[in-house]
């Protein structure tokens, strides 16, 4: 067998720009080169760790020079961790990378006629902007090279997983993402099981007692605790559950527990348990209150979330005479935001769990005006759904990352509404959908939102309005 040829070693190249992915591009012999924890300016030597014909990807080894508007990243785990790679990325320069990320996407997969994009919505908060996080306790934790030649006696860890490694968790010691007391909570469980000598979970033999712990927020400033037990150990979760009562109680709003004997970390077949307190928390905007239960979708940044939905609506331009289609409408919220501007609105989603928290959102926010249904919006949204209820006047759309399917779109164009508030958390997608509904409609608007800083990721929000 013949020796594998050596990857090459690139020595000072510039980094040129930003991915979709989020990693930083370089250029080598017309070849791009994807790389990780860079920014735009950085003089660096890199060592290639894939090759493939049209591109390849490489890490970092040494910087020569740093990019003129470098900034030090602020948590201690960038590098490691898999979240928040543009750190070095002042907030402005993450914000006309995401634009442009959008006006790329729509104009080279959407080929659509468009007009100027509003400038991107900014995020006021850059940091504890998330109202949800999971944590991960495993016995295998990440180590670092020194580490691992003093080999540690501790391997427990409770944090995130690392990149590309299903059985290495980071132990995180802060992070940013979520306000307190998220940092706190995770911090004094994990103390408590090491005390305790009670067994982390193990990702390789699907074996140990403490799995994951779920935290959310809400800008009520009610707080959520879930924790995820591997085996049903009675005792040892009622001492579990008492400690963070005690220690938390005052600012537990919720706490609940679940037991998962599965292999897989999904808990949406699962029971929940409360412990103490009521089984959901309340998320709340303009007077009206969302219930958000341990299975529930919410926005993950409450606060962006709401700077959203005013978009949707000004996009809606509602009279009160209007019937509207909520499209993959959740637990409601976007249909409760717009229904006291409507004359009807209709929700559809899949999650059955999802649609019985819409009802109750509705039924407790003291609106009588609208409807939702559960099922596969290919199976739900059809010719007969539209003639039984009657077609929309607007129709507004927030689907998952893979956008509309084609017979979703084909309903859309049966219904044939006024306008279209398509809500896309994938410009790419959102732009394969625009050239399918462009026979019938044109893009009046485009607004990105930033809902995620220090991510690659953005939301993008379009208004078509009917070819007259």
């Amino acid at each position: 067998m013949g020796r594998r040829k050596p990857k090459p070693f690139i020595e000072k190249i510039t980094i040129e720009g930003v991915a979709a992915e989020g990693k930083a591009i370089a250029r080598y012999n017309d070849v791009v080169v994807f790389v990780p924890f860079a920014v735009p300016g950085d003089v660096v030597d890199l060592q290639v760790t894939k090759k493939r014909k049209n591109y390849m990807e490489a890490k970092a080894v040494h910087f020569h020079q740093l990019a003129k508007n470098r900034v030090t990243p602020f948590c201690a785990h960038f590098g490691t961790c898999g979240g928040c790679k543009w750190q070095p990325l002042p907030y402005r320069e993450q914000l006309k990378f995401k634009h442009q990320q959008v006006i790329d996407a729509l104009t080279r997969i959407g080929k659509v006629e468009l007009p100027d994009a509003e400038p991107i919505l900014g995020s006021e908060l850059t940091q504890y902007y998330r109202n949800k996080l999971e944590y991960t306790f495993s016995t295998h934790r990440w180590l670092s090279r020194d580490e691992m030649s003093d080999e540690p006696k501790d391997t427990n860890a409770l944090g995130f997983h690392i990149p590309g490694l299903f059985d290495k968790i980071l132990d995180i010691e802060r992070c940013y993402l979520q306000p307190e007391p998220s940092n706190a909570i995770r911090l004094a469980l994990k103390e408590f099981a090491s005390e305790q000598g009670l067994e982390f979970y193990s990702q390789r033999t699907n074996t140990g007692f403490l799995r994951n712990l779920v935290i959310r927020t809400a800008s009520t400033n009610e707080v959520m605790v879930i924790v995820v037990f591997g085996r049903n150990d009675a005792e040892a979760i009622q001492e579990t559950m008492q400690f963070l009562d005690g220690q938390f109680g005052r600012q537990i709003t919720s706490l609940q527990y679940i037991v998962n004997q599965k292999v897989n970390d999904t808990y949406n077949d699962l029971p929940v348990h409360l412990f103490k307190g009521r089984d959901f928390i309340f998320e709340e905007m303009e007077g009206l209150r969302f219930k958000v239960g341990p299975k529930s979708f919410y926005q993950t940044n409450s606060q962006q979330a709401y700077n959203l939905y005013k978009v949707v609506r000004e996009f809606a331009g509602l009279t009160g005479s209007e019937t509207v289609y909520d499209l993959y409408t959740g637990t409601g919220t976007i249909a409760c935001f717009v229904a006291k501007l409507a004359k009807k609105v209709i929700g559809v989603e899949y999650v059955e769990e999802a649609i019985a928290d819409a009802k109750h959102n509705a039924e407790f926010n003291n609106l009588s005006n609208t409807e939702f249904f559960a099922g596969d919006m290919k199976d739900v949204l059809n010719k007969a759904f539209i003639d039984k209820l009657g077609k929309a006047d607007v129709i507004i759309t927030d689907p998952p990352r893979a956008g509309m399917h084609a017979s979703v779109i084909e309903a859309i164009n049966y219904c044939s509404p006024d306008k279209i508030v398509y809500v896309s958390c994938n410009p790419a997608t959102q732009a394969r959908d625009l050239e399918l509904l462009n026979a019938q409609y044109k893009v009046t608007r485009v607004q990105p939102v930033d809902m995620f800083p220090h991510t690659h990721h953005v939301e993008n929000i379009v208004l078509l309005e009917k070819h007259w």
